[in-house]
C-alpha cells in the first residue's frame, strides 16, 4: 500500500466512527428525551402512540378520587378547553390539589387514560410549570396568573418622601 491509500484508510476509518459515534450518541438522546402536552394535544391524538411524554394543566375541582386501602389516585387534568383523566399509583406531592397546576410523566393508555409514573405539584402560590402558563396563555391569551394579578386591587402607592434637609454647614468660629 502506497502512503497516500494508507492516508485515505485512516480518513475514512475516522469517519466511520465518528459517524457511529454521532448516530448512537442521537440514539441516546431521543430515548430519554420526554415532550411536554397539554390536554388539547392529547384530544386531538398529537401524541405518538405508545411513548413517554409529560402531561400539564391544572387539576380540575372535584376530580379527584382516591382508591380505598391503596395508594391508587385519579384524577382530571384541564387546560380548561379540554379535559384528561389521569390514573397514578403512588404518594402524591403534599402540595397536590384541585384547581392547581400539575405536571405528570408517563404514557396514554389504551382507553384514553393517562397512566402516571411520576406527579409533580407547583411549590408556592404564584408558580405554575412553565409549559402550563404558555399552554394556558397560548389557549386563552392570557395564564391564570396574569388574571389573578390583573383582578387583585392594586397596591397602595407609596408615601412621598420627606423633603431633603440641606447639609449641616461648618461655623465660622471652629
Amino acid at each position: 500500500m502506497t502512503p497516500r491509500q494508507r492516508r485515505l484508510t485512516l480518513v475514512i476509518g475516522i469517519l466511520a466512527g465518528v459517524s457511529i459515534a454521532g448516530v448512537l450518541a442521537l440514539s441516546a438522546f431521543r430515548k430519554n428525551v420526554t415532550f411536554f402536552f397539554d390536554p388539547t394535544q392529547v384530544v386531538a391524538g398529537q401524541v405518538p402512540a405508545g411513548e413517554r411524554f409529560r402531561l400539564g394543566g391544572m387539576v380540575t375541582e372535584g376530580s379527584l378520587k382516591r382508591a380505598p386501602g391503596s395508594l391508587e389516585v385519579r384524577f382530571v387534568v384541564t387546560d380548561f378547553s379540554h379535559q384528561v383523566p389521569v390514573s397514578y399509583t403512588g404518594v402524591l406531592p403534599d402540595l397536590f390539589r384541585e384547581g392547581a397546576g400539575v405536571v405528570a410523566h408517563g404514557h396514554l393508555g389504551p382507553d384514553g387514560t393517562f397512566i402516571a409514573d411520576e406527579v409533580l405539584a407547583k411549590h408556592d402560590e404564584k408558580y405554575m410549570p412553565p409549559e402550563v402558563a404558555r399552554s394556558l396563555k397560548r389557549r386563552h391569551g392570557e395564564s391564570r396568573t396574569e388574571t389573578e394579578s390583573a383582578t387583585s386591587p392594586p397596591a397602595a402607592a407609596p408615601a412621598p418622601a420627606a423633603a431633603p434637609t440641606p447639609p449641616a454647614t461648618p461655623s465660622a468660629g471652629s
